[in-house]
């Protein structure tokens, strides 16, 4: 009979291809897009709850696409960031900063601080192709955020991975590659630092 599914999961007629489904990471990508714009004033109040609220119901990546489609030009991550910087002040991403596919590293006795806690995710992978001697790195987490250190050449440094008491179970919506290579110092992997109120409620 056309149109049955096989054991398998497919169908076995000739029908369209089903639509791709959106994961909660793809929508939680879209709603950064979405708040981000809104603070640029590309959005009305009511815009972005209409929005958020047809990106928190979406089934599809078909469904996701117009959300953010005539925002892309303010909102849309750029591919590749160069950062170049030397025996100078730190160098930090915080809070609202949108990420790129692709992070350059080229720092030279520079602490390097990259904060994903409230960061703008519109890709699911982001590689920094590190040229950094001296100093520290440090790459602050959240749920969803994993960091992959393994393609990263060490000369006389460290990989610090502390309290990791993440959630294991949450979807990973950005996957942080570390690749090309780091001479002295440490690189530091880190969820963000609890507050004094979020210690005292954790002890009680």
């Amino acid at each position: 009979m056309s149109g049955e599914i096989s054991p398998t999961g497919r169908r076995s007629g000739s029908g369209p291809a089903p639509e791709p489904r959106a994961s909660h990471a793809d929508r939680d990508r879209v709603v950064d897009v979405l708040r981000v714009a809104a603070g640029d004033g590309m959005l009305t109040a009511e815009e972005l709850d209409e929005r958020l609220e047809a990106a928190l119901s979406a089934r599809t990546l078909a469904e996701l696409a117009p959300l953010t489609a005539d925002l892309r030009t303010a909102a849309e991550a750029k591919d590749v960031v160069r950062i170049e910087q030397a025996h100078s002040g730190a160098v930090e991403r915080l809070g609202r900063w949108v990420v790129p596919r692709r992070l350059e590293l080229v720092v030279t006795f520079c602490d390097v601080t990259l904060d994903f806690t409230d960061a703008v995710l519109t890709h699911d992978t982001l590689v920094i192709d590190s040229k950094m001697t001296g100093k520290r790195l440090t790459l602050i987490t959240r749920p969803g955020v994993v960091v992959d250190t393994d393609g990263l050449q060490l000369a006389h440094c460290k990989v610090k991975r502390r309290n990791q008491n993440l959630d294991p179970d949450a979807p990973v919506a950005l996957r942080v590659e570390l690749v090309g290579g780091k001479a002295f110092g440490s690189v530091v992997v880190r969820p963000r630092r609890r507050t004094i109120g979020q210690w005292f409620r954790r002890r009680g």
